[in-house]
């Protein structure tokens, strides 16, 4: 069985490879382990399950898998729904996958995850503004293309999980303005999931 490391509810990289099991109904150990003010000391902590030091980590079959795009394409291989069964939107998922892990970050400097408040921004700056209309052309992209209501057809896969911070984030800072309404609704779709839901508890 896989064995994961994260911390609920402040991690957005644990969140993803998190609610892709919990989605797809895989079988796995959680094992919540804390954020500490101490930085050395939470390194010496962490460093016993992940040679980063960082989570996401997972302990599978004697090996240890760091990263969540990494976790997420072990995990595929044990469980091809993980991405979509159509090559072309899983062409498309990767990319997408792959843009958000490296990307977008102003939008992550000026709006840190915390799904637990709502804190509207009151000044929005243009590279924000850019961001968010980039992931609105992405989801835009994959909802008319591949026939929603998930990013890569009917199902729930890994580029629906790797956006779903991204919609929390959008919620908590109020910019859904800045969305088109099948955008809209797709993000509402993402946090109404029970397994978000159970997330922030």
């Amino acid at each position: 069985m896989y064995s994961l490391y994260i911390s609920k509810p402040l991690s957005s990289w644990s969140l993803r490879p998190w609610i892709l099991l919990k989605e797809l109904a895989i079988p796995f150990e959680e094992i919540q382990v804390n954020f500490l003010e101490d930085r050395q000391k939470q390194r010496q902590t962490f460093v016993k399950f992940s040679p980063t030091a960082k989570i996401p980590v997972l302990h599978a079959n004697n090996q240890i898998i760091w990263d969540s795009l990494a976790i997420v394409e072990y995990i595929a291989e044990d469980y091809p729904q993980v991405w979509a069964a159509d090559k072309t939107a899983r062409a498309w998922s990767r990319s997408a996958c792959a843009e958000m892990h490296s990307g977008f970050m102003k939008l992550r400097q000026v709006c840190g995850f915390n799904p637990l408040v709502t804190s509207p921004l009151t000044e929005v700056s243009e590279d924000v503004v850019a961001d968010l209309k980039r992931i609105d052309q992405l989801w835009q992209e994959g909802l008319t293309q591949f026939k929603g209501p998930y990013l890569a057809g009917k199902t729930f896969t890994a580029v629906d999980a790797f956006f779903l911070p991204v919609a929390s984030r959008i919620a908590t800072y109020g910019l859904e303005n800045y969305l088109s309404e099948i955008s809209r609704c797709y993000q509402q779709r993402l946090l109404n999931l029970p397994s978000f839901q159970a997330w922030l508890k």
